[in-house]
């Protein structure tokens, strides 16, 4: 979350004219994040989200995205959930920009997570894609493998400046994770970007899921390679196996995985860990400084990708 386009309290007024929430109490711009303008919003009705849709999400994939929430709610999902206005849309124009108004949820982020919020996290993984199984709008990642390649284009003559032989690192992963990418895996609506920031906590247990602008249809394999990435590694560098144990056996527990998945575990890691090190680069160099956001260093990602690069099955991943 964070905010690159400012809204006035005039503009945030005749937004709200077409929702039944009360008059504005307060409002304030929300700083995480990287993708997106966020405020929160309380009225006299509650509290709520208000994002202004930015950069890499096209109001065309909207509908998915708000139709994700709602169905997964429905399922049993603890996630956002957009707030109609009278008319019954799901969203609508503010200051030039798609936005949409949304439930806000109780919790917090955990930033060094335990074992055992990983195993929850999991866990809450596995339900998420049990919940997906029967939505049937599809979206395709596109982020996924097939987009890598554009995005190492457009860093690859400034890798360099952010560090040594980076430059090298991503064209070799990108040749070798491409040449080895499996397919037919079993697939279906995933996160994508379930980082420890996009799951909240309360008392131990997770209380919400946040953050569904990266949903799509991909591998659900491929998701779980992504919390891997991002729930599992030190803030030196090191692979925690425990996390990894805990992590994998929880979401094993509510949703079995192939032997293909398994198999294919440590090149989803790899791709993921490229991913995550083209998109934070790709920021890292195309930062807006007027923009209250702070971008995510992607030399945390060029480590990551080096121990996957090492990792030959995935019992070294504690299964």
């Amino acid at each position: 979350m964070a905010v690159y386009t400012e809204v006035s309290f005039e503009d945030l007024e005749a937004f709200l004219a077409d929702y039944a929430l009360g008059a504005p109490q307060s409002f304030k711009g929300i700083a995480e994040g990287v993708e997106n303008s966020n405020y929160y919003l309380q009225t006299e009705r509650g509290s709520f989200i208000l994002t202004l849709y930015e950069k890499r999400v096209h109001a065309g994939d909207l509908p998915f995205f708000l139709g994700l929430l709602e169905h997964l709610a429905a399922h049993g999902i603890s996630c956002p959930v957009p707030v109609r206005s009278s008319k019954g849309a799901q969203s609508a124009l503010l200051n030039n920009r798609p936005a949409a108004l949304l439930t806000f949820l109780n919790g917090l982020s955990l930033r060094r997570p335990e074992a055992a919020h990983c195993a929850a996290a999991g866990a809450a993984l596995a339900a998420l894609h049990e919940a997906g199984k029967d939505f049937a709008p599809t979206r395709p990642n596109a982020l996924g493998h097939q987009g890598w390649r554009e995005l190492a284009a457009q860093c690859a003559p400034r890798a360099e400046t952010v560090q040594t032989d980076l430059r090298a690192l991503i064209e070799t992963t990108l040749t070798e994770v491409t040449a080895d990418w499996p397919h037919d895996l079993p697939s279906g609506v995933i996160h994508a970007d379930l980082f420890p920031d996009n799951v909240l906590f309360m008392n131990g247990e997770v209380s919400g899921l946040i953050d569904f602008y990266f949903a799509c249809n991909d591998a659900y394999a491929y998701d779980l390679a992504v919390m891997l990435n991002a729930w599992c590694f030190e803030p030196d560098g090191a692979y925690n196996v425990t996390k990894s144990k805990s992590l994998i056996a929880a979401y094993r527990r509510k949703r079995a995985l192939s032997p293909a998945e398994i198999e294919a575990l440590p090149v989803l890691a790899r791709g993921a860990a490229l991913r995550f090190l083209l998109t934070r680069l790709y920021d890292w160099l195309n930062h807006d400084p007027t923009a209250l956001v702070r971008p995510k260093d992607p030399r945390d990602f060029s480590k990551r990708l080096r121990f996957h690069r090492n990792v030959r099955n995935a019992a070294e991943y504690g299964l």
